[in-house]
């Protein structure tokens, strides 16, 4: 029986592809995670998560930052809308952290208050709600 040989063509060929292939699939996963796209700071996830959760109508009235450099905290104005057609900003107190928006208005308070003074210890008192014409 002939002894079967691989030609040093093909074989460099088949390895010149799975080398492409494993960088294609490299590059994927790199990409995929947002390895290569820079992080947003801390004040603008911020905005965009209370973006994302209120819609355009929600005001940021006060951003201060937390006790680790990727916290971010302060109020939120929602806009409510009175009986006599007055809208007025609720102050609401947010913590933005890297991949969640704790508020205020959470069911959990004790958590949150917690939360709150662990992270953020220097947030002053909510700004006081004006009525708007």
């Amino acid at each position: 029986m002939a002894r079967r040989a691989i030609r040093t063509d093909r074989l460099i060929a088949v390895l010149g592809v799975a080398v492409l292939v494993l960088g294609a699939v490299g590059a994927f996963f790199v990409l995929r995670d947002g390895a290569l796209v820079p992080e947003p700071s801390p004040s603008d996830r911020a905005l965009r998560q209370i973006e994302e959760k209120f819609g355009p109508l929600a005001e940021v009235n006060l951003m201060v930052s937390g006790t680790s450099p990727m916290i971010v905290c302060g109020y939120v104005g929602l806009p409510i809308h009175g009986e006599d057609g007055r809208v007025s900003r609720s102050p609401v107190i947010f913590i933005s952290r890297p991949k969640q928006l704790f508020l205020g208005d959470d069911p959990r308070q004790a958590e949150f208050r917690d939360t709150l003074r662990l992270l953020c210890p220097d947030l002053p008192t909510p700004p006081a709600v004006a009525a708007v014409q």
